[in-house]
């Protein structure tokens, strides 16, 4: 047998303070008796008054008192199988708006190719809650919601140029997704108390890897402490690929050009793929390579598949069962019973006064006697 809240046994220890209550007003009741008037008269006003039956009460209210402190203790007998489940996935997806990302190796181009899947990718989620984190130089986030079409609406209404910042900022790309994450673990989740294991907490970082500023593998490792894990995928070419410029009417003006005019290549490097391996090896995720003319969004799709049938997957654990209620109920019983009983011997009546007894007549009267 085990407790549940077995300090509040030591409250069994007040029993005798209980147990003196009962015996006090006993002791008081007998003062005032006393003080009332006569002894035999006091017996006589309290002929039908019992003292065992006023014993038997005080030792009932003291027995259901003990027996209501060990079911507050929370006893607990037994044992049995519960099926606990997990309640899906937080996921913040980081996608790299910076204008490298405007290259056409894949098409349309890198980005509006990313928004789509993405945008598919939502389609496809039941429950999960998801975030969204636009980067370059500076990052802008969306809240964690459930809300996909609201998501949708916010792919499709931004663009590199919408960036208050150019450059590519991973590694603060990667602390405002922990933010995002954390913020939505605090509002309503993942609290401690939870009847339930907390989420899964993943962000997938999509980008072509070049990074300008920061150390996003310390980034990372911060995330890995905070149990988040990473999915990177790397999106462009080896060979490089020329940087699209365009007017603010949306017109194509040419590729962009450094200050000797020569075109602006952005590639998928070793060196950006290896930044990216190891920002995913920190934090237990993977690095997934975007195959030639697509951005990875597949290989993130049954990444996420499996993390979904991982979290969903009963797990069977013991609960010890709870016994209280076999204290609880003689608890409430023996109060039951000290109410009903009686102070006096039912059906006991005080004893009818005797009659007066008259003297009988000895003899004759005087009048008998003048007669006589």
């Amino acid at each position: 047998m085990s407790w549940q809240h077995g300090d509040l046994l030591w409250l069994l220890l007040a029993i005798p303070l209980i147990a003196a209550v009962p015996v006090g007003a006993w002791l008081l009741r007998r003062r005032a008796t006393a003080r009332f008037g006569q002894p035999g008269v006091v017996r006589e006003l309290t002929a039908g008054v019992s003292g065992p039956w006023r014993a038997t009460r005080g030792v009932l209210w003291v027995l259901a008192f003990a027996f209501a402190i060990v079911a507050l203790a929370g006893p607990q007998y037994g044992s049995r199988t519960r099926t606990l489940r997990r309640r899906g996935v937080d996921v913040v997806i980081a996608l790299d708006f910076s204008k490298s990302m405007l290259a056409r190796d894949v098409a349309p181009s890198r980005i509006e190719r990313a928004k789509a899947e993405i945008v598919r990718l939502l389609a496809e989620l039941d429950g999960d809650r998801v975030g969204v984190v636009a980067f370059a130089g500076e990052a802008m986030e969306f809240p964690m919601t459930t809300d996909y079409a609201a998501l949708s609406l916010f792919f499709r209404d931004l663009g590199p140029y919408d960036m208050p910042v150019g450059g590519t900022a991973i590694a603060r790309a990667l602390v405002t997704s922990k933010r995002l994450l954390d913020r939505a673990s605090r509002s309503g989740g993942n609290a401690p108390n939870s009847s339930d294991a907390a989420r899964t907490r993943v962000v997938i970082l999509m980008t072509d890897g070049e990074d300008h500023e920061g150390d996003p593998v310390a980034a990372a490792r911060e995330l890995a402490a905070a149990g988040i894990r990473v999915y990177t995928v790397g999106i462009g070419s080896r060979t490089g690929e020329p940087i699209p410029t365009y007017a603010p009417d949306g017109t194509y003006t040419g590729p962009l050009r450094d200050a000797a005019g020569n075109p602006v290549l952005t590639a998928l490097t070793r060196e950006n793929e290896q930044q990216l391996e190891q920002i995913a090896e920190a934090t237990g995720g993977r690095y997934f390579r975007a195959p030639r003319g697509q951005v990875g969004v597949d290989q993130i799709r049954r990444e996420l598949r499996q993390l979904r049938q991982h979290e969903n997957e009963a797990r069977r654990v013991t609960v010890h069962e709870a016994r209280y209620a076999l204290a609880l109920f003689p608890a409430l019983l023996l109060l039951l019973l000290e109410a009903i009983l009686p102070e006096a011997w039912i059906g006991r009546r005080r004893p009818a006064p005797k009659p007066r007894r008259t003297r009988r007549r000895v003899g004759r009267t005087r009048e008998e006697e003048v007669e006589g």
